[in-house]
Order: structure tokens, then sequence, then C-alpha cells
């Protein structure tokens, strides 16, 4: 039992008076090029991360469901025959709240959540949590959801309860990562293409800017942007729209939704390229294709910010000799995360370098580490 499991066990037991019966894990993710396009009908390269949300639980005999935090205050009390389950306090509990409200959930249960993925850092808190839930419940139910249809069901939980309209990334991958490999997912059929990378040879190297993001109205303005402008284009799909098809309309989408349309046509485009390029060890290829990404996201879909662009300046100014392939802020934006992909070898001098140099920039330290890619959610044993 690691450090965490045996933490969240403890507080369980010393929180309801006996200890669990079950245990499930989820990890975060990092999203190495394919932004913002999960609900536009796009291809996306992420990868489960070392970091994680791990859920402990036991079943009660009546209706009532408790649920608590290692690290934040309150506890939620509903009960799972209630139609439809409140939103409720403590605000965190929500996204739990709304995986229970779409799950099977035989009777009451007492539930305890630890989660080490940075919140706010664009890194999928959420989805890890949403998906360490439902396959707790899943487990304690004695039913198999299947990976994609678990996604769905916490991707309609952040829909209603969390308050965010987001695409299905973020809890697929959560759902159904794979160690040592990105997924190639296609949004639109779920079909997925496992896209290897060489921990010996190569290192994920997440920076944290510490400048915390709150997504949720700009997240849903973005989307509502991309949706009026498909509609303005007349077809059924991103995946049947080109630049030329935005420039024919560029005066009736106006300059902010031309814009946006132009970020999705290039990144979906980006994406299957550079899934090609990974797969083929064409690595400035790669580092190309992760600038170009963050220079769309910047100035086309307007979503970065001083401290992401820094970080990735920095990065770019390193360069391959300094074991750099390449970089870009990943997630939502607003804050959050850069995603470097470095030479296994040189990824500490590296993160020490832009660590350093970034603090000094803008007087705000970052958090940064390393990962390899993770499997994705599954049950623990205790």
């Amino acid at each position: 039992m690691n450090d965490q499991l045996a933490h969240t066990v403890k507080l369980f037991q010393e929180a309801y008076g006996h200890p669990p019966t079950h245990a499930a894990v989820a990890p975060g993710r990092v999203n190495l090029i394919g932004e913002h396009i999960d609900y536009c009908d796009g291809y996306v390269l992420p990868m489960a991360i070392e970091r994680q949300a791990i859920v402990v639980g036991r079943l009660r005999t009546d209706t009532t469901a408790k649920m608590r935090s290692t690290a934040l205050p309150g506890e939620a009390v509903f009960d799972v025959d209630d139609a439809p389950i409140g939103l409720g306090e403590p605000s965190w509990s929500r996204y739990l709240r709304g995986v229970a409200a779409f799950s099977y959930t035989p009777t009451g249960f007492e539930l305890m959540l630890d989660s080490n993925v940075p919140a706010g850092g664009g890194l999928s808190s959420s989805a890890a949590i949403e998906v360490s839930t439902a396959t707790l419940l899943e487990t304690m139910g004695g039913i198999q959801l299947g990976g994609v249809n678990k996604a769905l069901l916490c991707q309609m939980a952040e829909h209603r309860y969390g308050g965010t309209k987001c695409g299905i990334m973020d809890q697929f991958i959560s759902a159904m990562g794979q160690a040592g490999k990105a997924l190639l997912i296609d949004c639109v059929d779920y079909s997925t293409r496992e896209v290897p990378l060489d921990a010996e040879k190569l290192a994920v190297l997440i920076i944290n800017t510490n400048n915390p993001h709150q997504l949720g109205d700009e997240y849903n303005q973005r989307r509502a942007s991309c949706e009026r402008a498909k509609s303005l284009v007349g077809k059924a799909s991103w995946r049947d729209i080109s630049l030329a098809d935005l420039e024919q309309i560029r005066a009736t989408l106006g300059d902010t939704d031309f814009a946006r349309g132009r970020h999705v046509v290039g990144e979906i485009k980006r994406t299957l390229e550079c899934a090609d390029a990974m797969e083929a060890g064409d690595w400035p290829q790669v580092g190309s294709l992760m600038y170009a990404s963050h220079d769309s996201l910047r100035d086309d879909f307007e979503v970065s910010t001083p401290e992401l662009d820094k970080l990735v300046e920095l990065a770019a100014a390193l360069g391959p000799e300094a074991g750099v392939i390449g970089a870009r802020m990943t997630g939502g934006g607003f804050g959050g995360c850069t995603v470097t992909l470095c030479e296994a070898g040189k990824v500490d001098a590296v993160q020490e370098k832009l660590v350093a140099e970034y603090t000094q920039a803008t007087g705000i330290e970052p958090s940064a580490f390393a990962t390899k890619p993770a499997q994705g959610a599954r049950v623990i044993d205790l």
C-alpha cells in the first residue's frame, strides 16, 4: 500500500469508525497536442500522468451517501434515491455528486477522496476525481461500465454538476490511459491509436505557472464560438471544413469567430501530423508542431497567458542542444501548465533552468515534475 492510499484509508477509518472495503484510482492527464478540439470533432493526443486521485469507500445498509476529502473541508451528505441528486455543498463534492447521480448505486455509501493532481493547472484534476469515483461505485455496485461508457458518464457529470461543457478527452484518457503510451483519440467515434513513448529516451516535463485558472465561462464561450462558426459554414463536421471555407465567409464570421475556426482547422491537422511524426521518430517535426500549436492557442484561440508564453519562450530558447524537443501550453488555458518534451537524460537540467529563469522573469516560483505515460483507472486491492 503506497503512502497516498495508506493516508486515505487512515482518514476514512478516523471519519467513519471502520475501514473501507474498496478502493480505486484514476490519473490526471497531460495533452501533448490537440487543444480545444475534442468538442470540435477533432483528434487529441493525451497521456495519463503519474499524479492521481484515489477514492476509498464502503457500502452502507441505508440510502445515505457520505463523502469527505482528505484535504478540503466539509462533508457531502445526500440520499442516493434523490431524483435528481442536488448540487449541494461543499462545492468540491459536486463532481462526485454528478458521478453518483448517473451511476448505479444500490445502497448508500461512505467515501474518502485524496488527489495529488494539481487543481487549476490544466491537468484534469476534475476528471481524475470523476473517473476514480465512477470506478469505485462500479466495483462496489458489482457492475462493469466499460471504459468508453464510464468516460461518457463522467463527462455528463462535468457538464451537469461541474458547469463546464468539456469534450471527451479528459475523462477518456483518465479511464483508458496506457502505461508507456500516448493515445491518439478520435473524438467522433472514440477509436484510439497507441503512440509509444520510450521512457528511456523521452521525458515529459510539466511546469505549473502557479497562476491558477478558472475555466468555466471562458471555456464555454470558446465552445459557443466554435459552434457558431461551424453553423455559419454550413457543414456537419469540422473535419469537412477547410481554411478556404472559413475565408469565404470571413466577413460574416467576424474576426473573433474566424480566428477560433482557424485554430480548430489547423489543430486537427497538426495533431494527426504530430502522431505520425512521433511514430516515425521525427522529433524536429514534433517540436515544430508543438510550438505552432501554442502560437495558435495564443493568437487565434486567445487562451494563453503571459506566464505560459514565457515558459514556452524559455524552453524554445534552450532548444535541442539542451535536450528540449518542443513545448506548448496544455489544458484549457488562462493559466495552468506547459508541457515540454525532452530527452530523458537531460530533463533534470532542463527543469532546473526553466524553473530558475521563469522565477527570475516573473517573480513567481513555478512547480514542476517529470512524468512518463501512466496506466488509466483501476481498482486497488485493500
